[in-house]
């Protein structure tokens, strides 16, 4: 047996994206006035930021770059990221560490109910890496997150931003008889550039695991989203509405990719403000009771408020 020993790269820091690396950079085009966002230094963000550090809390609000975080971190708003900060897949969207992960922190779901009760939240938004390397692709996580929270915070709403869960059976069936309140899984983009934006996914996979969160449990919200700027067609985009219309997926929403690192895919346009409110226009027409389409929205940008009018939409159809 030869044993070879690296002792060029052993006291080198890993790099965030490897697989990236050797990429040639891609340019993309400077940022219109309509994107810039406000650096984030209020004390309500750094209160957000304290509770959680302290309970050693991982949030998709940093690790993804969100442009929102000043903003709902102020409001003590934060979407929590379960199951480490390194996810099995590389998306070249996605500025989320890639690479092999650690072992499941066992508090964690305790973890995330204290923080949930410390901040206040009236809803909370779970999220996580990809975990292709655990059997059930941390199902029975996401299950004991959702009851930790229950059993903490029993008047605080839950939404999780779950993985696809792809080839896991059973995963889905675990997830969804916890009962959340929402279950969002977000499509990215359309299916053409599936194999240059999420290539470890699967489009139609997507679109059958947000149909079979009704078909098990038709009175839990569901919810996906899209990017756009990454060299889709609008044509495209109205046929991922009717595709997500198909599955009777609930809320739509539609934000702007802005490209994290110079090695990830780029931008390959600006949509302009207009142009998105014409795809939420044209998406209530095809039945969404909740749309949200603009530069800077995100899947959790607003949750608690778009919770409440997602619940007298329904009302108001049943009417």
């Amino acid at each position: 047996m030869v044993v070879l020993v690296d002792t060029v790269s052993v006291n080198q820091v890993r790099p965030r994206h490897p697989e990236k690396v050797n990429r040639p950079d891609a340019l993309s085009p400077p940022k219109p006035d309509w994107i810039r966002v406000r650096a984030p230094n209020t004390r309500g963000y750094a209160d957000t930021r304290k509770i959680v550090k302290e309970n050693g809390l991982v949030t998709v609000c940093e690790e993804a770059g969100c442009p929102n975080i000043g903003e709902c971190w102020d409001k003590k708003h934060a979407t929590f990221m379960i199951m480490g900060d390194t996810c099995t897949r590389a998306c070249a969207f996605c500025n989320v560490k890639t690479g092999m992960p650690g072992a499941l922190e066992a508090a964690e779901p305790e973890h995330v109910a204290e923080a949930t009760f410390k901040l206040g939240l009236t809803h909370v938004v779970v999220t996580s890496v990809d975990r292709d390397d655990l059997a059930d692709g941390g199902a029975e996580h996401f299950a004991r997150t959702i009851r930790a929270i229950r059993e903490r915070c029993p008047t605080t709403t839950i939404e999780i931003l779950t993985p696809d869960f792809l080839r896991k059976e059973g995963a889905l069936e675990v997830v969804v008889a916890a009962k959340p309140d929402v279950f969002n899984h977000n499509l990215e983009t359309v299916p053409a550039r599936y194999l240059s934006v999420r290539p470890g996914a699967r489009y139609f996979h997507s679109i059958r695991l947000l149909q079979r969160v009704k078909e098990i449990d038709p009175t839990i919200f569901t919810k996906s989203g899209i990017m756009v700027g990454l060299g889709e067609e609008r044509h495209e985009v109205l046929q991922v509405m009717d595709d997500l219309r198909s599955a009777e997926v609930d809320f739509l929403t539609i934000g702007q990719y802005l490209q994290p690192t110079r090695k990830h895919h780029a931008v390959m346009r600006y949509v302009t403000p207009d142009e998105f409110a014409g795809y939420e226009k044209v998406a209530y027409t095809k039945g969404f009771l909740m749309v949200s389409a603009s530069p800077l929205t995100r899947s959790s940008h607003h949750a608690g408020e778009d919770f409440a009018k997602l619940q007298a939409a329904r009302t108001a159809r049943a009417r």
